[in-house]
């Protein structure tokens, strides 16, 4: 059903002209701080699984938490994790207040949910050919982190409201 020109009379209506816009978009922002926390988890779990099967899984003799190239993806994901959680708190603290909170949620969603995938696609780098079949949870994290960075907007969008906040301020 779709609706053109209808008239709400005055008596009728919510709030003040573009209440309704400026509610839809306060609302989207909280959204936003949800979805980042949502990725934050997906990062976590994967994270988690990947350092604990780095510790087990042995390679040329010793565990391959061990080689160089291991430790280091652990390190870039745990990096991102301490980063994304930091994004959240500073956007959830202004939430919280009461205050504008839109740049900071748009951050914290756009970096969270990219981080996500990125710390999810390494996971699953770390268990090798087992990451990618179904007998390992690293691969459902995988497959989760994406939807990450499409809900409540995608990662262009906030790319657009981030930009537009620290231009136009």
């Amino acid at each position: 059903m779709q609706f053109n020109d209808v008239k709400v009379p005055k008596e009728n209506r919510i709030g003040d002209d573009g209440f309704g816009f400026r509610f839809a978009m306060k609302t989207l922002s909280g959204g936003r701080i949800g979805i980042a926390a949502q990725a934050l988890g997906i990062a976590q779990g994967a994270y988690e699984l990947a350092r604990k099967y780095s510790k087990e899984r042995k390679a040329f003799g010793t565990e391959i938490s061990n080689h160089q190239a291991i430790a280091f993806k652990l390190a870039d994901m745990f990096t991102q994790i301490q980063a994304s959680e930091a994004l959240i708190y500073q956007a959830s603290d202004l939430k919280n207040r009461g205050e504008k909170m839109t740049k900071e949620s748009a951050m914290a969603k756009y970096y969270a949910s990219e981080a996500c995938v990125r710390i999810a696609t390494e996971a699953v780098q770390i268990f090798g050919g087992y990451g990618y079949t179904k007998d390992f949870p690293v691969e459902k994290f995988y497959r989760d982190s994406k939807l990450c960075t499409i809900g409540e907007g995608t990662s262009e969008i906030q790319k657009l409201v981030i930009s537009r906040n620290i231009l136009h301020s």
